[in-house]
């Protein structure tokens, strides 16, 4: 029997995953998660055709009359048909509050996305060698991964991003960085388990590289932990980008990002509490739209779960 033969036999069957999307469609909860999802996608992809403005053009002189900060004007909720319309009102800068919301849903989206998976990478691939080499590189690594835990996160990121210079990929490097020790540390405690089993010591009698195991077979054996921590994490990395933009270290003006969008009008909650509520509701969907997939995906994906 050939080495390919016996390693193979680490591969789950396909059936297990289709049981787990099975069960994930099944979870009412999973399900809500991914329409908000799927509505955040759809809207950030055609963006160009659904914001009426563009983001950053302000409209004196396009439109007579034009007032900044005017309430949301929207016809066929009562306002006049000679007014133009405004789904979202207009901000202190006489720009069109729905366009920027719109285009903001897709910087969101790719932030959250692109430091996750910067993130991913890099803590992969540490937790990975980290827990099947083991002895003194699996210390080192994990110490430098408790000094970064050691610290709060924001406080971190804020550091981070003070010291490379405000900025929307300063920031989005810092989230990443920040965020690296939890996935290595799940990665690391699934290689921990995997490389236990029967079929990797199979592996090592017949010869096969240890990098090789560990990066075609134990490692894709590992990752299902991180898939849950992977799609919670983007959630939370999307309030951290909104957060530093908030202070003014993220994204900058005039760029459409919900957190500058949020700090920019956070005085006016009395007096026009729209361009403060809107960009808040709408983190807040975004992120409980992930929190409730990742939820789903952990329930569909552990097979200790009673299913009947």
């Amino acid at each position: 029997m050939t080495s390919a033969k016996i390693i193979s036999q680490s591969k789950e069957p396909s059936s297990l995953y289709q049981d787990a999307v099975r069960h994930l469609f099944q979870k009412n909860s999973a399900v809500v998660g991914m329409i908000m999802l799927l509505a955040l996608i759809l809207i950030a992809v055609f963006a160009d055709v659904i914001a009426p403005y563009n983001p950053t053009d302000q409209l004196i002189g396009v439109e007579d009359g034009i007032v900044k900060r005017s309430a949301p004007c929207i016809h066929w909720l009562g306002c006049p048909a000679n007014k133009p319309q405004h789904f979202f009102g207009v901000d202190a800068n006489f720009r069109d509050f729905f366009s920027r919301m719109v285009y903001g849903s897709r910087l969101s989206l790719l932030a959250g996305i692109a430091s996750v998976t910067l993130a991913i990478i890099i803590g992969t691939l540490l937790g990975s060698i980290a827990g099947y080499v083991g002895g003194w590189l699996d210390n080192l690594v994990m110490r430098l991964m408790d000094v970064l835990l050691a610290f709060p996160a924001l406080i971190l990121a804020i550091a981070i991003v003070t010291v490379l210079g405000p900025g929307l990929i300063n920031a989005l490097l810092a989230i990443a960085i920040v965020t690296i020790p939890a996935y290595a540390r799940v990665i690391r405690s699934s290689v921990l388990s995997v490389k236990e089993q029967e079929f990797v010591t199979a592996g090592h009698a017949l010869g096969v590289s240890p990098m090789r195991i560990l990066f075609r077979h134990v490692l894709p054996n590992s990752i299902t932990p991180l898939i849950v921590q992977a799609t919670l994490g983007i959630g939370t990395a999307i309030i951290e980008v909104a957060a530093l933009s908030f202070l003014g270290l993220g994204a900058q003006p005039p760029t459409p990002e919900w957190g500058s969008m949020l700090s920019a009008e956070r005085n006016q909650v009395f007096t026009a509490p729209f361009l403060v509520f809107i960009p808040g509701f709408a983190i807040t969907i975004v992120v409980l739209g992930f929190n409730l997939l990742g939820d789903g995906l952990r329930d569909a994906l552990d097979p200790r779960l009673n299913r009947r």
